[in-house]
């Protein structure tokens, strides 16, 4: 794979990161950040994270301008199959290399890279959305965040939750029983990663210095007849008035296999004594306690973009995943950074499996890749895209099929950041 020479281009130099430039590279990304230094138990665990043959800088001289990697992930799609995907990580450019093509460079390279690698999915979360879109990235997926006033909010429960043994839990001594069940959760919701080892470190990280107040990480198990069903891991955040305590738990994860124990967890997190607050930060968009609190007003929730989409191999891509309703339909895409993907391609699926091949058919709809992108998961309907003027029916009633055949049941999610 070649590399793109400065000397050559008058363009930083792309290169493969090396273990002994990880710290400069990191070092770079972060003051692109803000500048603020990491805790020391964060900073290593990104370092033992990265995949240094899947990431790269750009490098103007010794100094580093320019950074992106990629995570090799298995995401859920539709149907429940693990699609390999690249993960989109750690992409930064120096304020003093601006508007000097470094962003457009790296993401050529990478998308390359992606195609070589025969994946057919780019993933990423976005710091700033309106960037992505012109990479062909749509977005695919959505998070509610909440902060639930428990003085004012009763939950009603489903039948068995009382069955549910709840217990405190060292959370790094039951990493193992809590991952075990995340992984179980992992093919029932599109947009989910299965975890390679080392990222279930992610989930207990708890560096002092980010706590602003709360306690140490806690972690509740959710039991049944001796098995974990679920577990619960949050802060506990004290706070007073003159009027008494109003504390605030702060969720980082939830988890559970059957809707009782979800619900004894969540019965759970409203109970804890001195607080009057539960606040949740990007949870399912779907997820029940939403039907189950007696006053969704006060419960502000907020909705904000999740996990951006880019597909790589639109064919590989659209038959990797199955379709609630029966579909047939010639889309005509355009893709003019991964101009592979432009043309005409006819997919045929159902809740059985699809087949995505090259045609010569008239069009039935016509979109870019980013549309394509946004409604890969189920999530966001094409024929909203449709009546935003993104998606341009050709065939009368097309988009109504295809709508109804790419949608999810579930909606996706991203169970966390990368």
């Amino acid at each position: 794979m070649a590399n793109d020479s400065a000397s050559e281009t008058g363009r930083p130099e792309l290169r493969v990161l090396r273990q002994d430039e990880w710290n400069i590279w990191y070092d770079a990304l972060i003051r692109s950040f803000g500048g603020v230094p990491e805790a020391a138990e964060e900073r290593e665990l990104w370092n033992s994270l990265t995949e240094l043959d899947r990431s790269f800088g750009a490098w103007d001289g010794d100094v580093c301008v320019g950074t992106a990697g990629a995570f090799s992930f298995r995401l859920t799609v539709p149907g429940g199959a693990p699609v390999p995907a690249a993960g989109v990580t750690m992409v930064s450019v120096a304020a003093t290399h601006r508007r000097r093509g470094v962003l457009t460079s790296m993401m050529r390279r990478q998308l390359d890279d992606v195609r070589e690698w025969g994946w057919p999915l780019a993933v990423l979360t976005a710091s700033e959305p309106e960037i992505y879109g012109r990479f062909g990235y749509g977005v695919g997926s959505f998070q509610v965040s909440t902060e639930i006033d428990t003085t004012r909010v009763r939950l009603s429960v489903p039948p068995g939750t009382d069955d549910v043994r709840l217990r405190y839990a060292v959370p790094a001594d039951v990493l193992d029983v809590c991952e075990a069940v995340y992984a179980r959760k992992v093919a029932d919701r599109p947009g989910m990663l299965a975890r390679l080892p080392g990222w279930e470190r992610l989930g207990v990280l708890d560096p002092e210095s980010e706590r602003e107040g709360a306690s140490p990480l806690q972690c509740v198990l959710a039991e049944r007849d001796g098995e974990v069903v679920g577990y619960a891991r949050f802060h506990v955040k004290p706070d007073w008035d003159r009027s008494g305590p109003k504390g605030a738990v702060q969720l980082r994860d939830v988890q559970a296999l059957d809707p009782a124990a979800q619900a004894a967890l969540w019965r759970f997190l409203f109970g804890i004594d001195l607080t009057s607050t539960v606040k949740a930060y990007a949870r399912p968009v779907d997820e029940a306690w939403q039907h189950q609190v007696s006053d969704i007003r006060r419960c502000a929730v907020r909705v904000r973009d999740a996990l951006h989409v880019r597909l790589v191999d639109v064919g590989a891509a659209l038959q990797a995943r199955t379709y609630q309703a029966p579909v047939d339909v010639v889309f005509e895409v355009e893709d003019a950074f991964c101009p592979w993907n432009a043309g005409r391609w006819r997919l045929s699926g159902d809740a059985k499996g699809a087949s995505c091949e090259r045609t010569t058919d008239a069009a039935d709809l016509a979109l870019s890749v980013r549309e394509l992108g946004a409604a890969y998961l189920g999530g966001v309907s094409l024929a909203a895209l449709g009546s935003a003027g993104r998606v341009r029916e050709i065939r009368q009633g097309a988009l109504a099929e295809a709508s109804v055949g790419f949608a999810s049941a579930v909606a996706p999610w991203l169970p966390h950041g990368f």
